[in-house]
């Protein structure tokens, strides 16, 4: 029989209720097709895990008290993993729960940001063929020392593309507490319209944008193994979004504009120095080397003057993943007598969609709409599938409401894919 893989978000699992209403689908999902569950925490136990192990000196920084943190937040998924089983069984459904390291899942990289390295899929395929239903613990693996890595916010959606691609799941569905990928916010925007089918390409971009539906290493990972995505509500039922493999997806002279996204865990970083790098390599190759090390993104990359003389660089990093690579940073900067500035009261907000590059009526469209609503813009940059510049954070939520109006999107139809 097929394997089916499905993902279920924290919020799906937040209280009773919820965890029985999972797994009564679960349970019947189970009855014709071998099943592999994923699980996150449930509702806020990744924060509270977090802010507890801060209020008790994890702030540090240092490598062996993330180790530690490491190892305290797995056992949220690990709990809800043993729960989920339970609830089967209860009804009468052979489950059993296993944690990362159990469910085959390698992993490299340092605590807290964590990369799958490799699946071994024998212990859950050994367990699935005694006839069970798998509940695994997203979120984590083992590293070849033996201890928990965890893979970062979003990463049970990591969990459950790679356990589909290491199992030959042609999809994988993602189960959380929205009905599907939306043309924007729906929290922001409340005309914003579930879209019925979305390409891996665009959603890479959307996610990564700043869509807080699918983790954007999950999509990723689809995109290059072509398993299909299926974005669905745990909590009522609705059609939900497909996200189509790339040789599935629409001719690019279909709808330019599909979706507008915004994310505000933004810090702006500019970095100026006078010199190159202590050892007189581009300081350019250093500092993102830097971010490379600690598996932390960038976006809207500039710079300016030639790295001999004068150095000037500029880019957008996620708030949360600066902290533990900040030392480093200002420590290399320094050292080419350069200082490293950083601005967090700023929002990324992009326009996503296809053709955009052969289209620049639409980035002109987006920077007049914001002028006119009094909302400056600073950073810009453009590619074929997304548009991002950057604003003051205070306004981010009504520039996403005016461009939502301003490409047409709150008329969207939900008939057929954009």
């Amino acid at each position: 029989m097929d394997i089916l893989v499905r993902k279920y978000g924290g919020t799906s699992l937040a209280d009773e209720a919820r965890l029985r209403a999972a797994a009564t689908s679960v349970a019947e999902a189970a009855r014709d097709r071998r099943t592999v569950v994923v699980v996150s925490a449930r509702g806020a136990t990744t924060d509270e895990l977090l802010a507890l192990a801060e209020d008790l000196g994890a702030g540090r920084g240092d490598s062996a008290t993330a180790r530690e943190v490491d190892q305290l937040l797995a056992t949220g998924e690990q709990a809800s993993a043993a729960l989920f089983a339970i609830t089967l069984r209860g009804m009468g459904v052979p489950a059993v729960s296993l944690t990362g390291a159990q469910a085959g899942v390698r992993v490299t990289g340092p605590a807290g940001a964590g990369r799958i390295a490799a699946i071994d899929p024998a212990p859950m395929l050994a367990r699935l063929d005694e006839g069970n239903v798998v509940v695994a613990a997203g979120f984590q693996g083992v590293d070849d020392a033996g201890d928990v890595i965890t893979l970062g916010r979003g990463g049970s959606d990591t969990t459950a593309v790679a356990l589909a691609v290491a199992l030959g799941a042609p999809q994988c569905e993602i189960y959380t507490d929205v009905d599907g990928v939306f043309t924007a916010d729906p929290r922001v925007v409340p005309t914003a319209a579930a879209l019925p089918e979305v390409g891996m390409d665009p959603m890479v971009e959307l996610a990564f944008a700043g869509a807080k539906v699918l983790h954007s290493r999950s999509v990723e990972l689809a995109s290059v193994h072509d398993v299909e995505l299926a974005v669905r509500s745990a909590l009522r039922s609705t059609p939900g979004t497909v996200v189509t493999p790339a040789g599935d997806e629409p001719p690019l002279e279909s709808h330019a504009v599909l979706a507008i996204a915004h994310d505000v865990d933004v810090t702006r970083v500019l970095i100026r120095a006078d010199g190159p790098a202590a050892d007189s390599t581009d300081l350019a190759v250093a500092v993102l080397s830097v971010f490379a090390r600690h598996h932390a993104a960038v976006d809207l990359v500039a710079r300016s003057g030639t790295y001999e003389t004068e150095f000037r660089m500029g880019f957008t990093a996620r708030r949360n993943e600066l902290p533990p690579l900040l030392p480093e940073l200002r420590a290399l900067v320094a050292n080419a007598g350069g200082s490293v500035v950083l601005d967090e009261h700023v929002a990324k907000v992009s326009l996503l969609g296809t053709g955009l590059l052969n289209r620049p009526q639409f980035t002109a469209a987006m920077l007049a709409a914001l002028a006119g609503a009094g909302i400056a813009t600073s950073w810009i940059s453009t590619s074929q599938l997304r548009v991002s510049v950057v604003i003051a954070a205070d306004r981010a939520t009504d520039a996403v409401a005016l461009l939502h109006k301003e490409f047409g999107l709150d008329q969207v139809v939900q008939t057929g894919q954009l």
